[in-house]
């Protein structure tokens, strides 16, 4: 039998076939196109070239976004506007004849750390994504703990006061750590700004002011970081984050274990291969 895994994410999309649940046969990575059209046409084509071995039965991914309520695409994003409202589940399943499962691309990142990196063996463990914009989960026993209307850590409010972000822009989490937040602040790519420029240590102090409330909500044993903020060159330091996460906590709670994510791009498949075999048990 065969599976096809996707993560669709606002810059690029991969595509990713298993024949066992466990490994990948094959990966294909695009840029995700604007219109939602195009991005099915792009999924479909990559899919179709993979070389099967099996009958294919089932496909799942992750898209970005907040997901609507049947979970069968986007209901609203800032980044892919012209595919909200359009069903990625029945344009898939209508074309392949299989059915196809759908969730957030941060949640089906954390799963797939919680199973196959970071968070092996832990029983409670929340995935953040600090990139573009903030996302996070909560994995609770391998599975994506139950939500009415999905995670969205990044737009808790921290900048109660608007000391830092001023009266125009939305003083949440996002807002404050983001790479897309800093660049609008500072008016220069993350990329662009020297690893030993202070900015970086208060970027961490802002993002532990946010895993503070993580922990203090969630409970975690193990904290989770992924995302290019966290892993590029250069990024908010671990050890610094750990650091102000302690400091803020003062012994109300113990700080949970704080790492980096070990799968980098393809967590996502990885977490949709998790979630398919979820899905057949």
């Amino acid at each position: 039998m065969s599976y096809l895994v996707f993560d669709i994410g606002g810059s690029k999309t991969r595509v990713g076939l298993t024949e066992d649940l466990q490994t990948f046969a094959e990966t294909s990575t695009f840029p995700t196109p604007k219109s939602f059209k195009a991005g099915m046409q792009s999924i479909i084509k990559a899919a179709e070239a993979m070389q099967m071995k099996g009958k294919l039965v089932a496909m799942a991914g992750g898209v970005r976004g907040m997901l609507s309520e049947d979970r069968t695409g986007i209901e609203n994003d800032a980044i892919l506007s012209n595919w909200a409202k359009m069903s990625i589940t029945s344009t898939l399943s209508k074309h392949f004849k299989v059915p196809v499962y759908l969730e957030n691309d941060t949640a089906i990142a954390g799963l797939g750390e919680a199973l196959f990196g970071a968070g092996k063996g832990v029983d409670i463990m929340v995935y953040h994504t600090v990139s573009t914009g903030v996302g996070g989960v909560k994995i609770e026993n391998g599975k994506i703990d139950d939500a009415s209307a999905g995670f969205e850590p990044g737009h808790q409010v921290l900048d109660i006061d608007r000391t830092i972000l001023g009266d125009d822009i939305n003083p949440t989490l996002e807002n404050l750590v983001s790479g897309a937040g800093l660049e609008a602040r500072l008016g220069m790519s993350p990329k662009e700004i020297p690893q030993e420029d202070m900015v970086w240590d208060e970027l961490a102090e802002y993002l532990a002011q946010g895993l503070r409330n993580t922990i203090l909500y969630w409970s975690p044993e193990m904290i989770v970081l992924g995302g290019s903020m966290m892993t590029g060159n250069p990024r908010i330091p671990l050890e610094t984050v750990r650091k102000y996460t302690v400091e803020t906590l003062n012994g109300f709670v113990e700080c949970p274990f704080i790492t980096i994510a070990e799968l980098g791009d393809d967590a996502g498949l990885y977490g949709a291969m998790a979630y398919l075999k979820q899905k057949a048990e």
